[in-house]
């Protein structure tokens, strides 16, 4: 293979799904990781030049990092893993959901950093590696909602400089990539989608395909390690006291 490899979790849906078209047609061979969307990952797969998809549930991390030690034993040019998959699941800061916390914790934050350490130490790659985590604006902007959701990507993004600082490698890069309100999400309905999406300080709803090529850019590594982007319109920048799935219900 003389494509340089990159592997996306949950990028059978959604932005992940996005990020994954978006490198594969900038010639990059694409490792399409999902958890129960087969037909969509395939689907996924067949359209673009190179790639393969790959299943692993992300709630057993021991699983997670035998899955990225599977591929980095094969993939002679593996350069970008962009750990995506997460899971949303509601609760507030009045009443914790230990389940909830719990389911979210171990996806959104524990997983990651495990596949982020196997693939900085196994992986093969010209020119150094790239581990992209996709947290979210609430790291800046946080309010009382999806509580333990907020945990788990502040405690996602709080590795992002400490895997920095601990890289072996000075080639390597560990980045994060905080989107805003990007497609419908939890029970919202579209006219909710519509109006929650623009409450940033452009008024403008960002698209997937601007997270994606984010990616992209960051793929190639110009920014010093440890750094965020956050793409968002600005929301990032506002003070929400909820989440805006609840500000645009009337």
């Amino acid at each position: 293979m003389t494509r340089p490899a990159v592997l996306i979790t949950g990028a059978a849906k959604r932005i992940g799904a996005a990020i994954a078209s978006v490198f594969g047609r900038s010639g990059w061979h694409v490792v399409i990781h999902y958890g129960h969307s087969r037909v969509e990952a395939e689907g996924l797969a067949r359209e673009l030049p190179s790639a393969e998809t790959i299943s692993c549930d992300l709630a057993d991390p021991l699983a997670a990092r035998a899955m990225v030690e599977s591929l980095a034993a094969r993939l002679p040019d593996w350069r970008v893993l962009i750990n995506c998959a997460s899971i949303f699941e509601l609760d507030h800061a009045t009443a914790l959901d230990p389940d909830v916390f719990e389911r979210g914790m171990r996806v959104n934050a524990a997983t990651p950093t495990v596949m982020a350490q196997a693939f900085l130490k196994q992986a093969r790659a010209g020119g150094g590696k790239r581990v992209i985590a996709i947290t979210d604006q609430k790291i800046a902007n946080p309010n009382p909602d999806f509580f333990s959701y907020t945990m788990s990507k502040h405690a996602l993004a709080a590795t992002i400089p400490m895997l920095s600082m601990a890289r072996d490698d000075p080639r390597d890069r560990i980045y994060g990539l905080a989107p805003g309100a990007i497609l419908a999400s939890h029970d919202q309905h579209e006219e909710e989608t519509e109006r929650s999406h623009r409450m940033n300080l452009l008024a403008r709803k960002t698209g997937a395909d601007e997270i994606a090529r984010a990616a992209l850019f960051l793929a190639d590594g110009w920014l010093a390690s440890g750094e965020t982007l956050f793409i968002d319109s600005g929301q990032h920048l506002l003070s929400q006291p909820r989440d805006v799935l609840f500000l645009a219900r009337v």
